[in-house]
């Protein structure tokens, strides 16, 4: 069905006169693209180009990539400091000492009243890797706050536990590189074609080389599920069933790696009880996965010479998203699938250096995976920053998703958000709204002034975008990038970098310690950090990385030019060297679809957009396509309520209602419906976002509404363009 593309002006990009081309990393998804700014005579960016001698994309950028240059004069960019009494007073434009001044006594007055983890601090996955490691060191060593996470827990917090609890460390063992090596891809909850694009693009050129199958897991058909060899349409939510019904088949039928598995892993005899009772016919009555397929998938899977899995939200947004994890990294390790060309468990990480924070930022413990829990690391990371190890908590505080239910419970009371959006990307907006209301200080720290938390802040804090700063980015196969400066920040708009510092001069211990101020003075601080670590830079230099277009850590003597993989020895960072069978049961304890509510609600990005739109929205090539939110919704669902194609209709949830525009289409089942991530102000509001009990990330992914036909046709399109407008 055509939804009007026919009838629309393509996409158009005018010659442009480029003076200088400028070295960069994309700073959207973790693909890690490397790209080239054009800059006209006066130093403004007109255009951009992909690298062709690029190991990632090799010439080649997506919709977003090509007009990413667009960013740096998008509308409603912060430029100056502004702070305010009352979150509901007008804001008044101030100097950066001043705005630092009220932030740093702010922090001290709620500290000192109400403890020093009262106040909470929650960052991003978008910043560079020297700023998230200063952030840290600002956070840990001189604040003290143990309430620090970042946005990362919303999208990635899933595969980091599931990889921590096989195999003894996060990291992604993989790289894109499989791809050409391996014999079956199992892909479950991704649609790489429309979440990142050139890894797809990267996909299918092996694909086109190599003939072998491709498996596809997600309740809608997906373009990546119309590509696929086998679609699977599971039921939401029930990823673990399907993954120990495999492995039920594998361990059934002899087909294991039992050497590998003898050498390399603990917990086999536990783990083989627990799957013997997902026997494809009991598990296809709650996947929803015949009992034949399974098999099939299962015995494809473990005779291939070489088998990989990649997933991305579908299976970390999840109220078992940390379990589903370990689920595929559980088949994996059966079928000796871990550290060898083709074989690995691979997650696509979400945002840009959501594997930097990962690293470096201390959120969920010290640099370079080191942890809280160990004394060792905490007395040495002491001595390095040069501060008491008994200021360190002996255990990692609050995540994300925490902190906000314990700001509406009165024991936080002031909040720090540094390029994160939390009024566009938790769950229950209205919840959030009211949450916010109860702080005694905000500070919001972004890039555009007119992010929606902004209207909750106390003090705004206008910062740099990525290429208006230096520093390194990680991608999703562990491959560190260098972003160059391409051009100044607008206005009195300030680096992070910048900001982190200056507001540890307002600090007793933070005069004490060292914060280098440029990003390749503290590269190097990273450096001497990570040496020996399993995320070793000390291999690396800004200057190399720009080289050699990006380069896989572990980098050191041993591997000069990085390493692709992990594990290649069967080595893993459990105490004892192996990895971890893990035994799990299936726990539904999703919200279901019933009489009330009886349409599952499934939610996911488009290529157009990304994220909340904070950036895309405001580019005019991206938003052409995709500008308004809408529903995908099956005809025969519709036709039984008397709802007609690009009709609005009211979509409630137990937590909230929207009216929203619906599509009429094949790729959603007739009991489910799907929305955009990217519409914030529509598909938020719904979800409920109950949390994974290891990573703590929310299940926007399972949610039940109902579909309420709407009359007044007229009203409702106009209700619908205000609430974007606002």
């Amino acid at each position: 069905m055509l939804f009007g593309r026919r009838t629309k002006n393509p996409i158009k990009i005018p010659a442009k006169p480029v003076a200088k081309w400028a070295y960069t990393t994309c700073g959207y998804c973790s693909t890690g693209c490397t790209i080239e700014v054009g800059l006209d005579q006066n130093g403004r960016a007109v255009t951009a180009r992909g690298l062709t001698d690029a190991p990632v994309n090799r010439g080649k950028l997506c919709l977003k990539g090509i007009f990413e240059f667009e960013v740096f004069n998008a509308a409603n960019r912060g430029r100056a400091p502004l702070v305010r009494e009352r979150f509901f007073e007008p804001f008044q434009e101030t100097t950066w000492d001043a705005a630092l001044d009220k932030t740093a006594s702010e922090i001290k007055r709620i500290q000192t009243t109400y403890g020093r983890d009262a106040f909470a601090i929650v960052s991003t996955g978008q910043i560079l890797t020297e700023e998230f490691y200063t952030l840290g060191k600002l956070a840990r060593g001189v604040i003290g706050t143990n309430n620090y996470d970042g946005n990362t827990t919303l999208c990635m917090a899933s595969a980091v536990s599931g990889y921590k609890r096989s195999f003894g460390s996060d990291g992604p063992p993989g790289c894109y590189d499989d791809f050409n090596h391996t014999d079956c891809l199992l892909a479950i909850g991704s649609n790489l074609p429309e979440q990142h694009p050139i890894i797809y693009w990267r996909l299918k050129e092996a694909r086109d080389a190599r003939k072998f199958p491709v498996i596809v897991v997600d309740p809608r058909v997906t373009v990546f599920a119309q590509m696929a060899d086998m679609h699977l349409p599971i039921t939401p939510g029930t990823d673990l069933v399907l993954l120990n019904s495999l492995a039920h088949v594998i361990l059934d039928e002899g087909l294991e790696d039992r050497a590998y598995i003898g050498a390399h892993t603990t917990g086999s005899a536990e783990f083989s009880k627990l799957v013997e009772q997902y026997d494809p016919v009991t598990a296809s009555r709650i996947c929803g996965i015949d009992a034949d397929t399974i098999r099939n998938v299962a015995r494809l899977y473990a005779k291939s010479p070489a088998a990989m899995t990649i997933w991305t939200m579908g299976i970390n947004q999840s109220t078992h998203g940390s379990d589903g994890v370990v689920a595929i990294n559980n088949l994996n390790l059966i079928t000796g699938n871990i550290g060898k060309p083709g074989g690995t468990s691979l997650s696509i990480t979400g945002q840009c250096n959501a594997m930097g924070t990962r690293e470096f930022s201390s959120c969920s413990g010290l640099p370079a995976y080191r942890y809280l829990e160990n004394e060792t690391d905490r007395e040495f990371m002491a001595e390095y920053w040069g501060v008491d190890k008994d200021f360190f908590p002996t255990k990692r505080g609050l995540f994300q998703t925490d902190i906000f239910p314990a700001i509406e419970a009165g024991k936080i009371k002031g909040l720090w958000l540094i390029a994160t959006n939390p009024m566009s990307s938790m769950p229950n907006t209205p919840r959030i709204r009211k949450t916010l209301e109860k702080l005694e200080f905000l500070a919001v720290q972004d890039a555009y002034a007119d992010v929606e938390t902004t209207q909750y802040a106390h003090a705004f804090l206008p910062a740099a975008l990525w290429g208006e700063k230096e520093g390194v980015f990680t991608n999703t196969e562990r491959r560190v990038n260098l972003v160059r400066k391409v051009m100044d920040p607008p206005g009195r708009a300030k680096p992070d970098l910048w900001i982190f510092n200056e507001l540890a001069k307002r600090f007793e211990t933070g005069q004490k310690m060292r914060f280098p101020e440029t990003a390749a003075a503290v590269f190097e601080e990273m450096r001497e950090l990570s040496k020996g670590r399993l995320c070793d830079y000390s291999g690396m230099t800004h200057d190399k990385i720009e080289q050699r277009r990006g380069i896989q850590w572990p980098c050191n003597e041993t591997n000069p030019e990085g390493a692709p993989r992990l594990y290649t020895d069967g080595v893993f960072q459990h105490a004892d060297g192996k990895a971890r069978l893990i035994p799990l049961p299936f726990v539904d304890n999703n919200e279901r679809p019933d009489e009330q509510y009886p349409f599952w609600l499934n939610t996911g990005r488009v290529v157009e957009h990304w994220h909340t739109r904070t950036k895309t929205g405001k580019i005019g090539n991206l938003n052409k396509f995709s500008p308004t939110p809408y529903m995908e919704m099956n005809p025969a669902a519709a036709s039984k309520l008397g709802i007609q194609h690009m009709e609005y209709v009211r979509v409630v949830s137990r937590r909230s209602d929207t009216v929203i525009m619906v599509q009429l289409t094949e790729r959603v089942a007739p009991d489910a419906v799907f929305i955009p991530m990217h519409f914030h102000e529509c598909v938020n509001r719904l979800v409920l976002g109950l949390l994974d009990p290891y990573s703590r990330q929310p299940a926007f992914k399972q949610s039940a509404v109902r579909i309420e036909k709407v009359t007044d046709q007229e009203t409702a399109a106009v209700r619908n363009k205000v609430v974007r407008s606002y």
